[in-house]
């Protein structure tokens, strides 16, 4: 029996390696106002939401659309527990200073973030997860709603603000190291959320290799044969649903951080959509396809398409059609035109050591 080769590994470590210095680099070097590093944050902060969707839908089945849900419910939690008790009476001015009077570190913050989330997944999938197809999809969809609703009513102010926004808060922009006068020295707060959402995935690709990881796959392919097998259908479900709910809570936490200001009107339905819509473009069942997928989306439909949203004129002439909204449609476009030559999606199932293995096949014959 030959032994599998280390090499596509090693390569793809490489790869990662490589990507994370070019990210410090590009740091230091290029002006902070740069619209490269927007990109990168929200960026990697989409790439978790978009592994952790593709762990319930690709990987176990389970079609679920509560990811803006959960993702609000971490940010909430980061915001909640990280604003300084000295900021809180500005934050919380119509609720008297608030319920909560301490704050936690963000590491605590961003842990507690993603076992909320975590906690309302497990209350919620034990009547949930026993409908399953559109059914699932459209109660897990009604729980991010009325999540919405709740954070918003007035009798939860003094824990959520209410419909009001939360803001001084930690950020990204706070890891970046400063001087005795204020002054930046070294910038990280680009590869900071690289680093929160690389150790993130990299803890879903450990589970998706292992036994549980098999495991949610057999169920995914065939769930009679798995529970033939005696794989536990309900608690290896719910085990997915909380796992992907917990780093949804994650995500959810650093878009709060990215966006520096929390209010639940933003966590629409639209938000979960435009996930799903990065796991369908990447591949269905690839983690690689995700994180790539989100890169481009976000890339394409907040910088390299934004001109298309302002009036370009030529000599005398004004081109038609440019004008605000107009980059929406071209982006539209430019998604179905994907989805319509890419139907498994820019990966398929494939991940970037596959890649490395297809090449050496090919060097072969």
């Amino acid at each position: 029996m030959r032994k599998k080769s280390r090499k596509p590994a090693v390569l793809t470590w490489i790869i990662v390696a490589v990507i994370y210095a070019a990210v410090f680099a590009a740091e230091q070097l290029l002006p902070p106002s740069s619209m490269l590093f927007t990109v990168l944050k929200k960026g990697a902060t989409y790439a978790l939401v978009a592994v952790s969707m593709n762990l319930l839908n690709g990987f176990t089945g389970i079609f679920s659309l509560g990811q803006a849900g959960f993702m609000m419910i971490g940010a909430y939690v980061y915001a909640i527990f990280t604003i300084p008790a000295e900021s809180r009476p500005v934050v919380y001015q119509y609720y008297d200073g608030g319920l909560i009077q301490f704050s936690l570190p963000v590491v605590v913050a961003l842990v507690l973030a993603g076992l909320a989330a975590a906690f309302f997944a497990f209350l919620i999938g034990l009547p949930v997860l026993r409908l399953k197809s559109d059914y699932l999809a459209i109660a897990t969809l009604g729980f991010a709603e009325i999540m919405r609703v709740l954070i918003q009513w007035n009798n939860m102010g003094p824990l959520t603000n209410g419909s009001n926004m939360l803001r001084l808060y930690p950020s990204f922009n706070d890891f970046n190291i400063r001087n005795a006068n204020g002054e930046v020295t070294v910038y990280l707060s680009t590869l900071v959320p690289f680093l929160i959402a690389g150790v993130c995935i990299g803890l879903i690709v450990l589970l998706l290799n292992s036994g549980y990881g098999r495991a949610l796959k057999s169920i995914r392919d065939d769930e009679i044969a798995a529970e033939a097998m005696g794989i536990n259908l309900a608690h290896h479900k719910r085990l997915s649903f909380c796992i992907s709910s917990f780093f949804a809570g994650v995500g959810g936490a650093m878009l709060a951080m990215y966006q520096t200001t929390v209010q639940a009107k933003f966590f629409t339905t639209a938000m979960t959509y435009e996930i799903l819509l990065i796991v369908v473009i990447g591949g269905v069942g690839s983690v690689t396809g995700s994180v790539l997928s989100s890169f481009l989306f976000v890339a394409a439909s907040e910088w390299w398409l934004r001109f298309l949203d302002e009036k370009q004129i030529i000599g005398s002439l004004e081109v038609p059609l440019l004008r605000n909204g107009f980059r929406l449609v071209v982006f539209s476009i430019i998604i179905m035109v994907v989805v319509l030559f890419f139907r498994k999606g820019i990966m398929g199932t494939r991940e970037l050591p596959d890649l490395f293995r297809e090449k050496r096949k090919e060097a072969v014959k």
